[in-house]
């Protein structure tokens, strides 16, 4: 893709749908940290509440990037990587309506073990076509499982 105005859109697209993910997650996210998440047992490894927001914010960055570098790459926007891309925000909301929305936490650590595999594949599949891109996507990984355990522990601490 060549540089311009276009290119400056489509990088400001894919940042701000990754965005809206986390938009839509902390519709549900919020208003439950005060009333039921503080209530239930946590491990000792538990990150403080406001160290969340900041990571996820980077994260969603990071993750919109590297959806603009496949882009820039491919000859269409609407990839088979883009729609797995797209699929795995949509898990990755799913899983704040299931843990902090319905408070099923057990329920939820399904759902990240499957955003756990999406992120595996999605780095895997991106790696072919922008190393960087998938690169991006290491770190997420890394903090996504990090949750799993957490949310893991959450469950059998409850």
């Amino acid at each position: 893709m060549k540089p311009g105005p276009k290119k400056l859109v489509i990088l400001i697209a894919s940042i701000a749908i990754s965005q809206l993910a986390g938009v839509i997650g902390s519709i549900f996210t919020v208003k439950n940290i005060p009333t039921w998440y503080s209530t239930l047992n946590k491990p000792s490894f538990n990150p403080p509440n406001w160290l969340f927001g900041p990571v996820w914010t980077l994260l969603y960055t990071l993750m919109g990037i590297s959806l603009f570098l496949i882009i820039a790459k491919q000859k269409r926007i609407l990839s088979p990587a883009v729609s797995l891309f797209l699929v795995h925000l949509g898990v990755n909301s799913l899983w704040s309506i299931v843990f902090f929305g319905m408070k099923q936490i057990g329920l939820a650590f399904a759902v990240i073990v499957i955003l756990w595999i999406l992120i595996f594949y999605l780095i895997k599949i991106f790696r072919k076509i922008n190393k960087t891109a998938s690169n991006l996507l290491v770190p997420y990984l890394a903090w996504v499982s990090f949750a799993s355990l957490l949310n893991l522990s959450i469950w059998l601490l409850n």
